[in-house]
């Protein structure tokens, strides 16, 4: 009977190394690879040599790892996600690429490492990529509107006569934009020309991101229809919140563990007769946002929430513990919009 083993990758951007383990955890070889389709074929025959592949253990399948994991995927080989080792561990037995990736099968081995990685391979897929775009170009658009203003207020007197006292930001960039500078002889017209580029340049990015708005809500209506007629729930959370389950949602095992992903569940923080939780400060610090946004909407304008909060408040309980709950009460009517589903229709097509 063929023994299984265990394959633990580090992956870089052009070259990946791999190491083989068997379930005892002896060693069995190392192998380097270029990052390519041939290169992965290589390594799928390589590790077949060595005996049946239990599991591929995989660092960085997000990243430099995601090319490989697809392919070793549509293979039907069974890959986990490994995070980097630690920084004590790494101080105690050095880094390279060989120990890199004998952590990875390591991690796999012991159980330490579990998760499945997030397939990249579908709708969800699409609403990351747009929205990172999305992102860029908001936080280049705020730029832009802020330099604009920074020179408005240090250009020539007359020119910023003309313009400071316009409130209406579509109206400003606006006559900023039509603009005529005409040839730069003066410090008038060098204002007026960076004045100019600049209203051109928020116009260009204000456009990008209505289209990139529209983009998204379309992907987002058709993945969550229900979730988005929930009060206090936009667009931009839900995209969140689908980029952060990925395009397989059934791998996270339970609503306390999409919580916990979140950051939104009460971490243990007891010790000897003192009984306590603390604040969970890790999870996904842009899910822990949203929805954080969510329960200061539904604070102010939700009737339901509203009346919560009262109660809450007459038992003693401060805003921001008011808040705490209401984030984790939000984040379990997430899982049950965007998981359940999955993981109902996965069982039913399993019994059939």
């Amino acid at each position: 009977m063929q023994d299984t083993i265990i394959i633990g990758v580090d992956t870089h951007k052009d070259a990946h190394v791999a190491i083989a383990i068997t379930n005892l955890g002896a060693r069995l070889g190392t192998l380097s690879i270029p990052a390519t389709a041939a290169g992965y074929r290589k390594l799928v025959r390589w590790a077949n040599i060595h005996g049946a592949v239990q599991a591929y253990g995989i660092e960085g399948t997000g990243s430099y790892g995601a090319g490989l994991f697809r392919a070793l995927t549509l293979q039907g080989y069974h890959v986990i996600e490994v995070d980097r080792p630690n920084r004590r561990l790494r101080r105690q037995h050095g880094k390279n690429d060989t120990i890199d990736a004998e952590a990875a099968a390591r991690a796999v081995l012991s159980g330490e490492a579990r998760t499945r990685p997030k397939s990249g391979d579908g709708e969800v897929e699409m609403i990351r990529q747009l929205k990172i775009v999305r992102d860029t170009a908001m936080k280049a658009r705020s730029q832009a509107m802020v330099t604009l203003k920074t020179l408005l207020v240090n250009a020539p007197q007359l020119l910023r006569e003309q313009f400071i006292a316009i409130t209406g930001r579509m109206t400003l960039i606006r006559a900023l934009a039509a603009l005529r500078p005409g040839p730069i002889t003066s410090t008038t017209a060098s204002a007026k020309t960076a004045l100019r580029m600049l209203a051109h340049r928020w116009l260009a990015l204000d456009v990008e991101i209505r289209e990139l708005d529209h983009a998204l809500e379309t992907l987002v209506r058709l993945r969550a229809p229900t979730l988005m007629a929930a009060p206090g729930i936009s667009t931009g959370t839900i995209a969140e919140m689908l980029i952060v389950l990925g395009d397989n949602p059934e791998r996270i095992r339970s609503e306390a563990a999409f919580a916990k992903l979140c950051g939104v569940c009460p971490i243990p923080a007891s010790s000897g007769k003192t009984t306590r939780h603390r604040l969970n400060r890790g999870g996904n610090r842009q899910a822990n946002a949203a929805l954080h946004r969510v329960a200061v909407v539904r604070m102010r304008s939700h009737p339901s929430t509203k009346t919560y909060v009262q109660r809450r408040t007459a038992e003693g309980k401060s805003r921001r513990e008011i808040r705490r709950c209401l984030k984790r009460y939000i984040a379990r009517e997430i899982f049950n919009n965007l998981c359940k589903p999955a993981t109902q229709q996965e069982e039913a097509s399993n019994a059939a």
